[in-house]
């Protein structure tokens, strides 16, 4: 009882920290497969619906319509992000991932009615300035993943998207009266319906796979995603607030091309890094700035 005691006193944005810790290693494990990203997103989801499964079941996993929406978007969320790291450099797929909280300030009036402020709107609008620059990067840059860098970066663009309408659905109430896991369950399991067909349209890719392959699927799928999204989900619906949760989710796109770049030796452009900089700074400024009145009001 005193274990529970310890763990039910375990701050909230803690378990969203551990969560984001435990995401920024997503990166350089996805370009350490040899792998397809049809493969990894469809044995890394297999592993975390497992995993969650066998954490969370005993608060239910019962489907509804809200429940199969989220799922939706969670499972696009990754899937999208996978593509991203297959096909454009690691920087890239996380900083326009994290252009979440955009689409969070622009739709949690209507989804949370949360108030629009003209400060939400300068933010916005410096982050797709910031955005922007990321397509400035010539397709012949010096990587190994030019050929397809436009649209490795479109798909981290649509990711995006995908999580900020993801974590905003995770504060609605309809989402807070189930177990918090529940959608990243079946977005897994959605996720490896979807990759099925693809994975044997491209066998040649998978009769490759080694044993580094291997040990790099059981950390994504267990730990990276699996344990990761319940400790986030959990961190969520104890209280954290969307905004807040965003902008400790920048941590990872902070320590992502960190692991990458010590690991792989992939080197961010010039571009990423000011445009994932303008980012990060606008979201920062702009939950700083909203919390200092908020306890001024208070």
């Amino acid at each position: 009882m005193n274990e529970q005691n310890k763990i039910s006193n375990f701050p909230p944005i803690a378990f969203v920290v551990l969560a984001v810790l435990l995401w920024s290693t997503g990166g350089v494990f996805i370009k350490l497969t040899t792998l397809d990203a049809f493969s990894v997103n469809a044995g890394r989801s297999l592993l975390a619906a497992i995993t969650v499964a066998i954490f969370t079941y005993k608060k239910g996993l019962w489907l509804d319509r809200f429940t199969l929406l989220s799922a939706f978007l969670y499972a696009g969320t990754l899937s999208c992000f996978v593509y991203a790291n297959k096909n454009t450099t690691a920087a890239n797929a996380i900083f326009l991932q994290y252009t979440a909280p955009i689409y969070i300030l622009i739709l949690a009036p209507f989804v949370l009615r949360e108030k629009f402020r003209l400060s939400d709107l300068i933010t916005v609008a410096v982050c797709l300035a910031g955005m922007s620059l990321f397509f400035l990067e010539p397709q012949n840059a010096a990587n190994t993943l030019a050929t397809n860098v436009f649209w490795g970066n479109i798909a981290a663009l649509v990711s995006g998207v995908f999580f900020g309408l993801y974590i905003l659905l995770l504060r609605h109430p309809k989402s807070l009266r189930l177990n918090p896991a529940v959608s990243v369950f079946y977005g897994n399991i959605l996720i490896v319906l979807l990759m099925i067909p693809l994975v044997f349209s491209n066998l040649s890719s998978t009769a490759q796979i080694n044993l580094k392959d291997v040990l790099a699927i059981l950390f994504l799928g267990i730990f990276q995603i699996g344990v990761a999204y319940i400790l986030f989900t959990d961190g969520i619906s104890k209280g954290v607030r969307s905004l807040d949760a965003s902008i400790v989710g920048f941590i990872e796109p902070l320590l992502n091309p960190v692991w990458v770049f010590l690991f792989v030796g992939e080197r961010p452009s010039v571009w990423a890094i000011l445009g994932g900089a303008i980012i990060i700074a606008a979201v920062i400024f702009h939950i700083v700035k909203s919390n200092a009145k908020k306890n001024t009001a208070e």
